[in-house]
C-alpha cells in the first residue's frame, strides 16, 4: 500500500491584481496538488517607484495581509513581491519576514530570498536578468543579488512602471523578452516580477532560450513548498524543480 503525504497548504501574499493565478495553476501542476491560500494586500500606488514600493512592502501592509490567513491551516507563507522585498534592502526583507513568521507561526520568506536561494539551489554563479522595472528598481535588485555573491552579467530594465500593465504580457511577448535577454556568459536567467504571467510557460521559456529560467511566481512557489518540507522532483516548472534532491 502506498502512502503518500498530504497536500502542502501554502499562503501567499499578493500585492494587487495581475498574475495571481500563476498560483492556483502550480498548486494543480504538482502531486498531491497543494492548497493554495492567496490574500490580495493593499498599496496607495501600483508603482515600480522605490517609494511606492516601500509603501506596498510595509509592516502594516503585510499584518493587514496576514491576519487574512490566521486559523487558514497554512504550513508556510511568502510575500509574493519581489521589487516590494529587495527595494527595503536585507534589514527591511529580515523584518518582513520575521513579522510574518510572528504572526502566523509559520515558516515565512519574500520572493526575493526565494530569488538568491533558487540561484544557489541550481548551482548558477553567473545570472542575467530581464526585469520590466524602470532602471533604477532593476538596479535595486542586481545589488540584493551582490550580497550572495552572484554575478550579474546582464541587466535590462523594460521600464514599465505598473504591475497591471505587466500582468498583460502574453506568451509570446514574455518569450521573446526572455530571448532578448539571455546571455552566454550567464548561467541562467532571472525574470524578477511577480506581476508577470509564467507558470504555464516555464517549458517554453527554457526552450526558447536554452538556459535555466528562474521566474518570480515560480521561486517563490518552489520557496513556499521548501519552507513545509514538501518540495519534490516536479516536471512542467523548469530545471528548478528537476534538481530537488
Amino acid at each position: 500500500m502506498t502512502h503518500t503525504s498530504p497536500p502542502a497548504r501554502l499562503g501567499f501574499l499578493y500585492p494587487g491584481h495581475a498574475a495571481e493565478d500563476d498560483y492556483p495553476r502550480m498548486g494543480s501542476m504538482i502531486e498531491p496538488h497543494a492548497e493554495v491560500h492567496l490574500v490580495h494586500t493593499e498599496f496607495l500606488e501600483d508603482a515600480h517607484t522605490v517609494e511606492a514600493l516601500s509603501e506596498m512592502g510595509s509592516i502594516g501592509r503585510l499584518t493587514v495581509g496576514a491576519e487574512a490567513l490566521t486559523d487558514s491551516g497554512i504550513e508556510s507563507v511568502l510575500w509574493t513581491s519581489t521589487s516590494a522585498s529587495f527595494v527595503l534592502g536585507l534589514d527591511g526583507i529580515r523584518q518582513q519576514i520575521d513579522t510574518l513568521e510572528k504572526l502566523l507561526g509559520v515558516p515565512a520568506s519574500t520572493t526575493a530570498m526565494a530569488f538568491a536561494r533558487a540561484v544557489k539551489a541550481i548551482d548558477a554563479k553567473t545570472v542575467a536578468i530581464a526585469a520590466t522595472y524602470p532602471e533604477e528598481v532593476a538596479q535595486r535588485f542586481r545589488s540584493f543579488l551582490n550580497h550572495f555573491d552572484i554575478d550579474v552579467v546582464h541587466l535590462s530594465s523594460r521600464g514599465i512602471v505598473t504591475a497591471a500593465e505587466v500582468g498583460t504580457l502574453g506568451k509570446e511577448e514574455v518569450i521573446d523578452f526572455a530571448v532578448a535577454n539571455t546571455r552566454e556568459d550567464s548561467d541562467t536567467l532571472l525574470i524578477p516580477d511577480t506581476a508577470l504571467h509564467s507558470a504555464a510557460w516555464l517549458t517554453a521559456l527554457e526552450q526558447a532560450t536554452g538556459k535555466p529560467v528562474l521566474t518570480a511566481n515560480q521561486v517563490s512557489f518552489w520557496e513556499a513548498l521548501r519552507l513545509c518540507g514538501k518540495l519534490k522532483p516536479e516536471t512542467g516548472l523548469g530545471k528548478l524543480f528537476e534538481v530537488v534532491e
